[in-house]
């Protein structure tokens, strides 16, 4: 499923128009990715938690002149399914 096509089925299924479906997404998706840089989790009860997970610095090789390389520390979105998501999808 594409954007678009969540758009498409969030407006059908609120009987909103396209545009609006489209903001409220947009909106959404916003207020989560601000509250990530925050380093806030977002936790959306039966449906899972967006949190940053950190990933520790590490080696890694470089896959055209075989080199080790040096791999910085980051830190990376992960989302973890609620229990309601798991059983309908199981």
């Amino acid at each position: 499923m594409t954007k678009q096509d969540l758009i498409n089925a969030a407006a059908e299924a609120a009987e909103i128009t396209k545009k609006d479906a489209t903001k409220a997404l947009e909106a959404m998706l916003s207020t989560i990715t601000t509250s990530l840089k925050k380093g806030d989790n977002v936790t959306i009860t039966g449906f899972g938690t967006f949190r940053v997970s950190k990933r520790s610095a590490r080696k890694g090789v470089n896959p055209r002149t075989q080199e080790p390389i040096k791999i910085g520390a980051m830190k990376t979105p992960a989302f973890r399914a609620g229990k309601s998501l798991k059983d309908a999808v199981r």
